[in-house]
């Protein structure tokens, strides 16, 4: 059999490290990462070896040469252009014969027998056969879910937590039929995982995954890296052949290596050819020094990596970081936890490099400066800036001025020349200093900006789906935390920034590889006064004005300081007697928002002002609390019934559709259902439903939160929309509020949690799925997390995004049925917990 060593990889995670060398030649314990892989392939009598080689491939044939140093045969394919993974083996096509053959990556470290691997593929009769690997954290790989046979039921490239139906993950290993070849195009980039399997999957092809024991850890990341080299120490990989003799403590040491005594070596540890340490200086576990490394006395050095020809000076301190190969390390240098320096660096006596800072190849750093950020060459690989709420971070520390300059200049880079983007912010100051900065940094990159000032994240909404902006930012403190601030990017039609572009500006934004524009093209920055009023006229034309207005409807609106108070009164729009509280965007006011506080002083004004309902506001204007005439607070799940009631008569008949979570009561789709109104379900994030209203003939989406969505007006949570189209749809009611909502269906829905460590979320995801589907006798969906409906009863279960814990939505006849249904998912969540502690 033949092999196909793919060594064409950048590696931009593991820069500084691969800013001039391929990812496959990092060196882990004495030898290039790629080596541990051809030695693995020829002790299972695997010596035909095709490499596919692409970023630096002189270096690369230069280390490997034919490969008879190493008892096997090589060739070799270079990429004139990327053309992805399929796309690069099929470049190979020639080399390979008629027979099977094996796909390995160059740049993972293994031990699976892939003998074993190959007789499986066999076995079944497959066509690609994938090796597996079960992994604790499985988001950042490609999963794959298997029947017991073998057989591959379903793909899912880097997937959410409530997509992982399994901790099985693609290990790039593969064992193909030369029969793929003929579906694979020759004149266009193509990837495996997302082009040929789909493709091989859809057609009923027999795809396999073998689920391998052993060793495996994919170096695509510094911390990966270190830990690869902690493995090989610690003898884990096996089969693996390093360097060197071993001595006592398990220090393994080179030729000639110069060491007075192992008094202060302690091992595990890795000293390469000609490395020369100081009786003084202190070696600690997990220490890799390459060849020809100097350590001189007093310096301490412990689990970190330092590359060949690099002068350690006295009294350095070297913890948890990478150094690369002809650096000069001078006296009394401290390099923190996380930290990596390039090939060639030169870091001055008494400098200090903070954790998780990168310093690329060819830099010098002066003698007693203190380095906490990056030094960058050339590119870096790239950093997170988006979660599921957009930027969100501790003001003036998480999220600062540079950061904003920086996210904005990758935005502006991803945008055209030209593009106007809305800006707009609350009344703080941490906002007003970080959109300053976004100002700037979209006007560098030749973007032109509309600052709107202090307003609401529904005006800038509004402004860029009436076609005034490719795009907007809003910046505002956490609406439940004052420390919090939040950077929020909308596209158009206003709707949140899709998660290919966020990846575009995540990609722009970790390289720092900004457009820069030409001083003549540089944005212009202006200030539109009349966006607010623009938004009050659609707001008029989006309700029945006189319908409201015949009512005569007496309401109390707490604005919770947001900048919804400051576009003029409410009844300027909506007519009606209107009491406002805390209507003023303070600047040391906002933030800190207590709904349920907030809620019981309205409670004692409605009462106390005989109004016919009361209404709070968060600070971003966006969710809306009610209570009705008697002072009663209606509660978010019935609140959105009554919504959904109200909305449902007014378009019965007309063939319209709602929007709703999939863990939000069903009773919602019998009150639909009587009107003859459809419902879609959607998953459980704000993407999601905001992605659902944007389709034709929904007319209204919302959550238990308290946000509402009308599409007709704005494809995003408006409180001040939402509650003027629920005085509007009040109007033709001849019954109070309270009449209203006592006469809705009450839900037996219930939600639980449990605690799963993040380690296990895969193992719970994989476990409970294969439950299911070998016991249960409902209908099982894995739409987001897994939902599993018997007909009368449901239950949801799915992994939260940011804590280590699982959600448990259930529904049966009864809340106390519910609670049954719950507490039994929940019991097998924590059943797979402990069995995985």
């Amino acid at each position: 059999m033949r092999a196909v060593v793919m060594a064409g990889g950048e590696g931009t995670r593991l820069r500084p490290l691969t800013s001039n060398q391929p990812k496959p030649m990092v060196p882990l314990c004495g030898k290039p990462c790629m080596e541990y892989t051809v030695e693995l392939l020829r002790e299972h009598h695997i010596t035909d070896i095709v490499v596919t080689l692409a970023f630096l491939p002189k270096l690369i044939r230069g280390y490997f040469d034919d490969g008879s140093a190493l008892g096997v045969n090589m060739t070799y394919s270079t990429e004139e252009a990327p053309m992805g993974t399929a796309g690069s083996v099929k470049l190979t096509e020639e080399h390979l014969g008629e027979e099977p053959f094996l796909v390995i990556s160059g740049d993972a470290l293994t031990d699976f027998d892939l003998t074993d691997v190959v007789d499986f593929h066999k076995r079944v009769g497959s066509l690609v056969t994938v090796a597996l690997k079960r992994v604790q954290n499985p988001l950042e790989f490609g999963v794959v879910v298997v029947n017991e046979e073998g057989r591959i039921e379903r793909f899912l490239e880097k997937p959410t937590w409530g997509q992982v139906f399994s901790d099985t993950v693609n290990t790039g290993i593969y064992v193909m039929e030369p029969e793929v070849f003929d579906h694979i195009p020759s004149d266009t980039p193509y990837d495996f995982s997302q082009d040929l399997f789909p493709k091989l999957f859809s057609m009923g092809a027999p795809l396999y995954g073998y689920i391998a024991e052993g060793y495996w850890q994919d170096i695509g990341s510094l911390p990966q890296y270190l830990a690869a080299g902690r493995d090989l120490l610690d003898g884990r990989v096996r089969g693996a052949q390093l360097p060197g003799i071993k001595l006592q403590n398990n220090v393994r040491i080179g030729e000639n290596v110069s060491l007075d005594s192992l008094e202060n070596v302690r091992g595990p540890a890795f000293l390469g050819n000609y490395a020369k340490i100081d009786r003084e200086a202190r070696i600690s576990p997990y220490t890799v020094l390459g060849n020809n490394v100097v350590v001189k006395s007093h310096a301490e050095l412990g689990n970190c990596v330092v590359d060949s020809n690099t002068y350690v000076g006295s009294t350095s301190v070297l913890h948890g970081t990478i150094v690369g190969k002809n650096c000069d390390i001078k006296a009394g240098v401290i390099l923190s936890e996380g930290s990596a320096v390039g090939d060639e660096c030169i870091i001055g006596e008494q400098a200090f490099v903070g954790p998780d800072v990168k310093i690329y190849p060819f830099k010098s750093v002066d003698s007693g400066a203190q380095i906490k950020s990056s030094i960058i060459w050339e590119s870096r690989g790239t950093s997170q800036l988006f979660g599921k709420d957009g930027i969100v971070g501790l003001a003036n520390i998480d999220i600062t001025a540079e950061l904003g300059l920086r996210m904005a200049m990758a935005y502006g880079t991803v945008l055209r020349k030209g593009d106007v983007v809305m800006t707009s912010r609350d009344a703080a100051p941490a906002s007003r200093v970080v959109k300053r900065a976004i100002i700037s940094g979209l006007s560098s990159t030749g973007v032109s900006v509309r600052d709107l000032r202090i307003c609401t994240p529904a005006v800038n909404r509004h402004q860029i789906k009436v076609g005034s902006a490719q795009g907007g930012i809003h910046v505002r403190v956490s609406g439940w935390d004052p420390e919090m601030l939040q950077i929020q990017v909308f596209e158009p039609p206003g709707v949140p920034l899709s998660e290919s572009s966020q990846k575009a500006i995540e990609r722009y934004y970790g390289r720092e590889d900004f457009r820069r524009a030409y001083y003549s093209e540089l944005g212009d920055v202006d200030y539109p006064d009349r966006a607010a009023e623009t938004y009050l006229r659609a707001l008029q034309r989006a309700c029945d004005y006189q319908r409201i207005e015949a009512r005569g409807f007496r309401y109390v609106v707490d604005y919770a300081h947001s900048p919804a108070s400051a576009l003029q009164p409410l009844s300027a729009a909506v007519p009606a007697e209107v009491v406002a509280v805390n209507a003023f965007a303070g600047r040391r006011v906002v933030g800190g928002f207590d709904a349920a506080s907030s809620v019981t002083a309205m409670q004692r004004l409605v009462r106390v002002l005989g109004a016919d309902l009361g209404a709070v506001f968060d600070p971003a204007a966006e969710l809306l609390f009610l209570v009705d005439e008697r002072g009663a607070r209606i509660p978010q799940e019935r609140a959105l019934l009554l919504y959904v009631r109200l909305v449902c008569v007014a378009a019965a008949g007309s063939g319209a559709s709602i929007a709703l979570p999939a863990t939000v009561t069903r009773l919602a789709d019998s009150i639909a259902a009587e009107y003859d109104v459809q419902v879609i379900r959607t998953k459980t994030s704000l993407s999601a439903l905001t992605d659902a209203a944007t389709r034709d003939r929904v007319v209204f989406a919302g959550s238990t939160n308290g946000g509402y969505i009308f599409p007709q007006f704005l494809f995003a949570y408006d409180a001040v929309v939402s509650l003027a189209k629920l005085l509007e749809l009040l109007a033709p009611c001849s019954k109070s509020l309270s009449e209203l909502v006592a006469e809705l269906p009450t839900s037996a829905l219930v939600h639980r949690t449990a605690a799963c460590p993040w380690a296990l979320k895969g193992t719970v995801m994989r476990t409970l799925t294969e439950e299911v589907q070998r016991r249960t006798e409902g209908d099982i969906g894995l739409m987001d997390g897994i939902r599993v409906d018997y007909g009368g009863e449901w239950v949801q279960v799915f992994p939260d995004a940011d804590e280590a814990l699982f959600h448990v939505y259930a529904e049966a006849e009864n809340p106390s049925a519910s609670a049954d249904l719950a507490e039994r998912f929940v019991h097998a969540v924590r059943t797979v917990v402990e069995q995985g502690e």
